[in-house]
């Protein structure tokens, strides 16, 4: 996906098993951010960020929506531990994170696997990608203040 494409419709389910479409946030812009893991120190940062200043990201007309390859019962320990009042996708098949061209190969301490690029994209009122924040852009500890800019 790249600036300027329309994001898909059908985005998964949420941490409750419930659908979520695109076309549910017409009219707002939506931060939607794929992130590795629930529960390790990076993700939680950057997911308290968002926390922290979600009364301005929402003064501001935007939803806020996270995406692992995590279970929808990890996401609700994520959620309840963090106190998040933002929904996470439970992306287990990597389906989306593939959409998004956000899954392939990583490496850390010399062994490789497959995974998540820690990669935020913001969608207009229309559901086209205006923005995309690469993973070396994105400080986690900073990341909403990053996206207000």
């Amino acid at each position: 996906m790249e600036v300027g494409n329309k994001a898909p419709e059908i985005l998964g389910r949420d941490e409750n098993g419930k659908e979520i479409k695109l076309s549910s946030f017409a009219g707002k812009k939506l931060v939607l951010y794929f992130y590795p893991k629930d529960m390790t120190s990076g993700c939680t940062a950057q997911a308290c960020s968002l926390r922290d200043n979600y009364a301005e990201l929402k003064k501001q007309g935007y939803v806020v929506l996270g995406v692992s390859i995590n279970d929808e019962k990890s996401h609700q320990k994520f959620i309840e531990k963090n106190e998040l009042p933002f929904s996470l996708i439970a992306d287990t098949d990597h389906q989306l994170a593939e959409t998004f061209g956000v899954w392939g190969e990583k490496s850390m301490y010399g062994r490789k696997y497959f995974g998540t690029f820690r990669t935020t994209f913001i969608i207009n009122e229309e559901g086209v990608i205006e923005k995309i924040f690469l993973p070396k852009e994105i400080k986690t500890k900073e990341h909403a203040l990053q996206i207000l800019g």
